[in-house]
């Protein structure tokens, strides 16, 4: 294996026995939970419907929290500026949204992939190719670049730390993560990740107080004072102005990016309704109530806890190293650098366990999840119906081998991480609409769903097929093509086909209680009692502001803008408060 003396001499004997305690707990972890797993594919895949609010929370936030995470937001921080987080802040309205409605609907479900709910609401021919069909697209296209761009992110810190080669980098990173993930299934993934986050969390915080009080800062006042000293777009929250539209033009600018980032990607992503491994996790709670605790404690601390640490560090890395010439123009890798150079023994070993439990909780989880695709959606829907469940499980360890090998291929191709997050969410963001729509509609079929899918990926091969001929960069202003296409697409199949029978539909709606529009549906069911949806929507916007201002005035306060940060934390108690007074007494009677 190709090392330099880095390998040696970064890390001492203290960080090795940090690194070496995280892994033996990690396998004792996964050898435990073996048998448990091994029962059946609902003990393997959805943890026998029995995990606690506070586990599949914490799960949820620890499988976000990859290796690529704060790299990728250190890149953006020092080449753009905050306001880029926008492209994952966006999420707090689909993230809200889904705790009052969305956690409580996928529960009731009581499926064991998301996939399967499509035969749940659709019926025939049709239903069964898009159940099969997604389950093959998300569990290795897809599946694999998420995959591959986390196992990037992971080779790079041992890059920077080891100067380790990316092919054994790779080889490495997916050998630790399959092991205890084929062994010991869901259980394993969640009780790992719990571990996972205390450690990811307690690194990236210690990081950033050591950073901001070493001699190269000052402190927090020699923080503030040096951050005014620096490019003032890195310190923006939004973008409000159309700055350097004169250069780029409008559709190329970042203000058209923002607009994009706050208006579109929550409701057009293929996570609108939750998400493959969210969805997962709804569907292993103990009860719907533990499913709506669990995201809110995601939302929590996805948004107001964990981010701000990442920022401080960013913004203090273009303080000491204003070019990335330490990382060799890898913006990226220069979070690693301030690893590498700030942390003393002990605390070294400790980051690099970091990233190794973000690496892994998110890695873990995705085997997990297209393994569960493959196997329940495809194998033994279409391939084998009757087998035991010992051969289902045994089937499922293979699978995760074979996602494992070719997702370390793919690792090797992704160089950037920021852009392979937008790449994927442009993939499928024509699905996003009719993915809540199906919820809410009745006149919704298995056509549309199948129409916006097939329109978002030929629509996004055309337009990499013509960026690439006219030699130009794939942006988000050719990406942003799809959403409208797909969506007129799919209006016009759903109306000129057939709606679901009415058996079909009466037999989701008696099982799911959905809301909306179900009148010829709801008249056929007057037994079916459903809350009214005026209430859900005021705590949606009562929870958006509480997370949205609780996140910038945080931000405002540790940037040293003492006065707008209080109001904002004001309004943050406010919404809050009144929040919690409309919902605790309807949380409290959910079973």
């Amino acid at each position: 294996m190709p090392l330099n003396n880095s390998f040696f001499s970064n890390l001492d004997r203290l960080d090795w026995g940090v690194v070496f305690l995280y892994f033996l707990i990690t396998i004792l972890i996964g050898v435990y939970f073996r048998k448990r797993a091994s029962k059946n594919i609902l003990s393997y895949f959805v943890s026998s419907r029995n995990l606690p609010w506070w586990l599949l929370g914490t799960s949820m936030v620890a499988t976000t929290f990859a290796a690529d995470t704060p790299l990728a937001v250190t890149g953006w921080i020092r080449t753009e500026g905050i306001w880029k987080n926008w492209f994952w802040w966006n999420y707090i309205f689909s993230h809200v949204f889904i705790i009052f409605v969305f956690s409580r609907l996928w529960r009731r479900a009581e499926v064991i992939t998301d996939n399967e709910l499509i035969e749940l609401r659709y019926s025939g021919k049709p239903a069964a190719f898009l159940r099969g069909f997604k389950a093959f697209y998300f569990s290795t296209i897809f599946n694999f670049i998420v995959i591959g761009w986390v196992v990037a992110a992971m080779s790079k810190v041992l890059g920077v730390f080891f100067g380790i080669d990316k092919l054994y980098a790779v080889v490495f990173c997916l050998s630790i993560a399959f092991f205890y993930t084929m062994l010991s299934g869901l259980w394993g993934v969640v009780v790992t990740d719990f571990l996972q986050y205390i450690f990811a969390v307690a690194g990236t915080i210690i990081l950033a107080y050591v950073v901001i009080n070493s001699p190269q800062i000052g402190g927090y006042d020699g923080f503030v004072t040096k951050i005014n000293n620096i490019d003032p777009e890195h310190l923006k929250f939004f973008l409000t102005s159309c700055e350097n539209c004169a250069e780029t033009g409008f559709l190329s600018s970042g203000f058209f990016t923002f607009l994009i980032f706050v208006t579109v990607i929550w409701w057009s992503s293929h996570n609108a309704d939750g998400g493959g491994y969210f969805i997962q996790r709804f569907l292993s709670a103990k009860n719907e109530k533990h499913a709506v605790l669990g995201m809110a404690w995601f939302v929590l601390n996805h948004y107001i806890i964990r981010f701000w640490p990442w920022v401080l560090v960013a913004l203090a890395s273009l303080i000491v190293f204003p070019t990335a010439s330490v990382t060799g123009g890898d913006h990226e890798a220069v979070y690693v650098a301030m690893i590498r150079d700030f942390l003393g023994p002990g605390l070294k070993g400790l980051l690099l366990v970091t990233f190794l439990a973000a690496f892994m909780s998110t890695i873990s989880t995705q085997l997990n999840w297209g393994s569960s695709y493959l196997l329940n959606d495809i194998y033994k829907r279409f391939i084998k119906k009757d087998a035991s469940e010992h051969h289902y499980v045994s089937m499922s360890r293979i699978i995760t081998l074979l996602l494992t090998v070719v997702s370390g291929f793919i690792a090797l191709q992704i160089s950037n991480i920021g852009n392979a997050w937008i790449f994927v969410w442009a993939m499928s963001s024509g699905i996003g609409l009719v993915l809540i729509l199906r919820w809410f509609w009745w006149r919704i079929n298995a056509w549309s769903e199948i129409t916006a899918l097939a329109v978002s990926l030929i629509s996004m091969i055309l337009i990499i097929l013509y960026t690439r001929l006219n030699g130009l960069e794939l942006e988000l202003k050719y990406q942003i093509i799809v959403i409208p296409v797909s969506i007129l697409c799919w209006v016009i199949v759903t109306f000129i086909t057939k709606p679901e029978p009415q058996s079909k539909l009466s037999e989701f709606y008696k099982k799911v209680r959905p809301w909306g529009f179900w009148r010829p549906v709801s008249a056929d069911n007057p037994e079916v009692k459903t809350t009214p949806f005026l209430p859900i929507i005021v705590n949606w916007l009562l929870g958006v502001c509480f997370v949205i201002t609780s996140l910038m005035g945080i931000g405002k306060l540790l940037l040293g803008n003492k006065n707008i940060g209080v109001l904002l934390i004001i309004f943050a108690v406010i919404s809050g408060t009144i929040l919690y007074r409309r919902v605790s007494k309807e949380f409290s009677n959910l079973y």
